[in-house]
């Protein structure tokens, strides 16, 4: 009914999804530079992608999945459980888009072996898209995959070396208006999108 007020025991659906309150909830998404590891704090004291929203004045965010130390991009932050489970979960199927910089030319061959498939030593890998950008060691990927490092495995396994590796898309998430290093609230929009759909 329009104009009704929920209460604090009330439950609210949309679509068959429960709704949780999300006061004290927060979403940042960060454009990680190299260097920084993705984590809460490191006992070698290495900078951490902590260091870099430090100035947001939130306790107890954490980071949702990972980027290694030498890949950059968008990364996500949050203080919000549930969302950052559903995100890492497999069967989520968070889309990841990454463009990398190989140290040789992507052969012919070699793109047609990424795009049918391939076997690493943990199973079979799938990418969901891969496309040559300005140059043949420049390559688009795109895949649901959360394993660890699987973009640089992928080209590894074939005899490349990644020599850059940035995460462009995240989620639905992209990196328009937000440089290197800089960071940024989710809007409401975007926090209901990443909640109650697939990317």
């Amino acid at each position: 009914e329009a104009g009704s007020r929920v209460q604090e025991f009330d439950q609210v659906t949309i679509a068959g999804k429960k709704l949780t309150p999300t006061k004290g909830r927060v979403y940042i998404l960060l454009n990680k530079p190299k260097g920084f590891i993705t984590t809460t704090d490191d006992p070698e004291g290495r900078e951490t992608v902590m260091d870099l929203v430090a100035n947001a004045g939130i306790d107890r965010l954490f980071p949702v999945g990972r980027l290694d130390r030498n890949t950059t991009g968008l990364l996500l932050l949050t203080n919000d459980g549930d969302l950052a489970q559903k995100l890492s979960h497999p069967s989520y199927e968070t889309k990841k888009v990454y463009q990398a910089s190989l140290d040789k030319p992507l052969t012919k061959a070699d793109f047609e072996k990424i795009a049918n498939g391939l076997t690493l030593d943990d199973g079979e890998v799938f990418v969901d898209a891969i496309s040559y950008l300005d140059e043949k060691n420049e390559i688009g990927l795109e895949i649901h995959s959360g394993r660890n490092r699987i973009v640089r495995r992928i080209f590894e396994s074939l005899g490349y070396e990644v020599e850059k590796l940035d995460r462009v898309m995240y989620a639905g998430l992209t990196k328009k208006n937000l440089p290197r290093g800089n960071w940024r609230f989710l809007t409401e929009r975007e926090v209901v999108l990443l909640k109650h759909f697939k990317s």
